[in-house]
């Protein structure tokens, strides 16, 4: 079973390789827009849409697509679009709870079979005064909500209910789950 993961995402990456898949990295050139409201639907058509383009590809793979966003009081947090965007992300999420959503699909085009799923995981953010904001706003500009809780130097998640692996980007239990559905053919 070829096995492909359609993101350059380091963190997605590192995880797959760390439950002992071989795989591919062949990166979706899809633009990042749904019209799904929910942030469930939003993550889940995402992945969907990625693993999709590279399965258009590769039809006798199973390809993974991937999406990560932060919601927070009310409003769906994606990637800042630059470091005054992410110091805004930052000033909502601080002292804050917010919702990681990651949504995941894995699919073979050949033997049409689509699977897709998400995880939720709590992060309750520190407070932290303006200026460590304004420091951290231009550190993690590539990631959902401005923060990235597996950097060593990022002290601005205190404290996660659920997953880690799902606020890294790749909820590896659903992915489990998932792929013993292609194992078992």
């Amino acid at each position: 079973m070829r096995l492909i993961l359609a993101s350059s995402s380091p963190r997605r990456q590192a995880i797959l390789k760390r439950l002992g898949y071989k795989f591919d990295v062949i990166t979706a050139g899809v633009k990042e827009t749904t019209l799904k409201k929910r942030p469930s639907g939003k993550v889940m058509d995402l992945a969907l849409k990625k693993a999709f383009s590279v399965a258009a590809l590769y039809p006798d793979a199973v390809v993974i697509g991937g999406d990560t966003l932060v919601y927070c009081k009310g409003e769906v947090l994606g990637k800042p679009k630059d470091k005054k965007d992410a110091l805004r992300l930052l000033k909502k999420e601080n002292g804050s709870w917010q919702s990681v959503y990651s949504g995941l699909a894995v699919i073979c085009k050949n033997k049409n079979k689509i699977l897709r799923g998400y995880d939720i995981t709590r992060c309750k953010a520190r407070h932290l005064d303006n200026k460590t904001l304004l420091e951290l706003s231009g550190k993690h500009l590539d990631k959902a909500g401005a923060y990235a809780m597996q950097d060593k130097d990022d002290m601005f998640i205190e404290r996660c209910e659920g997953s880690q692996d799902n606020v890294v980007g790749f909820p590896s239990e659903l992915f489990l789950e998932m792929i013993k559905e292609f194992e078992n053919d």
